[in-house]
Formats: structure tokens, sequence, C-alpha cells
């Protein structure tokens, strides 16, 4: 949902726009969830740390506030049109980059200002996660004896998966952000994936 919520533009954009803005929201959200969960993780477990619940229930209520505040960052946008993304090449490169931007199309910020949003978000999320992974929970039981650098291994693998599987969403999400039943719905689109994702927000932390 916060990929998608990141990935909606309540401009009239062309199909190609919109599959570009949503794939490369997708694999940079991943990357910073995996990034975090590798790092994080692999740290946590060499220095023998353990984390706290707290730290899990804080993460999830993270992760719905982020997505009631998405939500509504999408609604003033829809609203306001001062939530836009904007695509354009650094430097010498020969790929356009698509970044998020908050406030006014006439006060856009100078390149070295463009920030990442969707990595910092994606790596938000992550917090939810990492006491489970520390905890070898996606492994099951036998996996705690283990040595070390399995473990690591282990926590590498299962950070790529993150990486590969968020990525395909991006892929799939980009066919549908191309789609023309999408440019047809324009606004509505971008209202409907606001209010679901304040729904999703307050059902995780309520729940």
């Amino acid at each position: 949902m916060a990929i998608a919520t990141l990935s909606v533009s309540a401009g009239t954009e062309a199909p190609a726009v919109r599959r570009a803005r949503a794939l490369a929201v997708a694999v940079r959200f991943a990357l910073g969830h995996a990034v975090l969960l590798a790092l994080g993780a692999s740290a946590i477990i060499v220095l023998g740390w353990t984390l706290p619940l707290v730290v899990e229930r804080g993460g999830e209520m993270l992760g719905g506030g982020l997505l009631i505040g998405l939500g509504a960052a999408v609604l003033w946008g829809v609203a306001a049109g001062r939530v836009y993304g904007h695509t354009h090449v650094h430097g010498q490169e020969s790929e356009p980059h698509w970044h998020l931007h908050i406030g006014r199309r006439d006060r856009h910020p100078i390149p070295r200002a463009h920030s990442h949003i969707p990595t910092f978000i994606g790596a938000a999320f992550a917090v939810s996660s990492l006491r489970a992974l520390t905890l070898l929970a996606p492994f099951g039981d036998g996996v705690a004896a283990a040595p070390l650098s399995m473990l690591l291994v282990l926590i590498g693998v299962f950070a790529a998966g993150i990486l590969i599987s968020m990525s395909l969403f991006g892929v799939a999400f980009a066919r549908l952000m191309s789609a023309r039943v999408v440019a047809r719905l324009g606004r509505a689109a971008g209202v409907g994936m606001a209010i679901s994702s304040i729904a999703l927000g307050l059902y995780w932390i309520l729940s």
C-alpha cells in the first residue's frame, strides 16, 4: 500500500511516465527496506543484542502512522496539486531519475536538494520486522544453532528476497498504473488509493 500510494499522481501523464514512476518507487522502497533489514539484523546478531518487543510494536505503529500520513498527503496533493513527481537526469547520467516532491512546482528545489522519500519510508517500514529477523523467526527453530557466518548469509538471502519481491510488485503495479482505465479514473484513482492507505494504517495500528 505504501508503494502504491507513493506512486499515485493526480496529474495527467503519459503511460510510460506513470509506469517508470511506479517501478522507480518500488525499487527504491525495496532497497531501503532490504538494506535496513540486512545491515540492522546482521549488526544486532554480531553484537549479541536482543531487541525488546516494544521496538517491534513501535515499528508497527510507525508503519501505520506512515500509511495514514501518505494517504493524507495524497488527498492534499489531489486537492491542491502540491504533491508531484519530477523526472530529470543527474549530471552525466543517460537515464532519467524520478523524485517525489512536496510543494509548489514553481518552487521546485535545486537538483542537489532532491530527496529519496521512498527509500527512507521503505527503511522505516522495516523496523517492525527487524526484531523477528534478529530472532531468526523467518527461518524456523532449527536454525538458531547455525554458525554465525551461515546466519549472516541467510539474512542476506532474506533481504535479497525482499528486494526482488517488492521490485516485482513494482513491475506489476507499473503495468497497472499505465493502463488506460487508471488514466481515465484520474483524480478518483488518487483519492481511492489515499483513502485505502488511511484505512489500512488505522487498521494496522488498532489491531
